[in-house]
């Protein structure tokens, strides 16, 4: 599907250049097709040696090539940037923002005529190609345009569409969800040591465990509560352990995480 298709990523940090991986380690794209842009030289040759891409210091040259644009700059550059290019965007130009709480209405605003943007919510995980990614239309994009925005996403992870509305709730739970479970882990390991583990096998058991429920839960299916009720034996370790869980109100605490992250993506919004 991206045949004879160029893609330019404006911003060479730290997704932009996943996303990149993740295209030509998939061999979505050729990398002779992708161009990164940033300001940063060094991060230019980085990527430029790593991957074999193209890449440049011009925003506005690296879009006039593309014909999908990736924004993965921070949201407080936005404007500026979106000044910058817009004399270099047209309708046959799609543009996908990685931004969290930037709207496809504000992009649209500081771009050109009817402009196809794309609005996407990725996440670290990606880093390990196990990434979680919502995307979501603005008024002028095609149907068609959330293939090539979900092809790019399914390279490093999972990928889903949503209605924009529930962007804020995304990025509460998949975008930031992540930073939970390192916290998890790492609660998990100190528990460990504390047991008499050592701190690197701790640490190790506890990242596999995570990982390992989380696949189970992807592969069979099912609700997490029945998969929860097959670990847990009556009157055995685990009822007890998850008796220490709901007495410190694991989930009410989780629950408060993720409404704290959207109501923060949609301050953001609104800044």
């Amino acid at each position: 599907m991206f045949t004879g298709k160029k893609v330019a990523i404006i911003g060479g940090g730290k997704m932009g250049g996943i996303l990149a991986q993740g295209m030509v380690s998939r061999k979505i794209l050729s990398p002779r097709n992708i161009t990164v842009a940033d300001v940063d030289p060094a991060r230019l040759r980085e990527l430029r040696s790593s991957l074999k891409l193209r890449v440049t210091e011009d925003n506005r040259e690296a879009v006039k090539e593309a014909d999908i644009i990736v924004l993965a700059v921070k949201p407080q550059n936005f404007p500026d940037l979106l000044k910058e290019i817009r004399q270099a965007s047209n309708l046959s130009k799609l543009f996908i923002s990685i931004a969290a709480g930037v709207t496809t209405d504000s992009i649209e605003h500081l771009l050109t005529g009817k402009p196809r943007v794309l609005r996407v919510m990725p996440n670290v995980a990606a880093l390990a190609g196990e990434g979680a990614a919502a995307v979501a239309r603005g008024r002028f994009a095609r149907p068609d345009d959330v293939r090539y925005a979900l092809a790019m996403l399914g390279a490093v992870g999972l990928a889903v569409e949503v209605e924009e509305k529930l962007m804020d709730a995304v990025t509460g739970l998949s975008g930031s969800g992540p930073a939970y479970c390192f916290v998890i882990i790492e609660a998990l390991a100190d528990a460990g040591v504390q047991l008499g583990l050592g701190r690197d096998l701790a640490e190790k058991l506890a990242a596999q465990t995570m990982l390992g429920a989380a696949r189970l839960c992807l592969q069979e299916n099912q609700h997490p509560a029945r998969l929860k009720n097959m670990v847990t034996s009556p009157g055995g370790t685990t009822a007890a352990g998850l008796r220490v869980l709901e007495e410190g109100k694991i989930r009410a605490t989780l629950t408060g995480a993720v409404e704290a992250a959207a109501r923060r993506s949609r301050e953001l919004a609104g800044s």
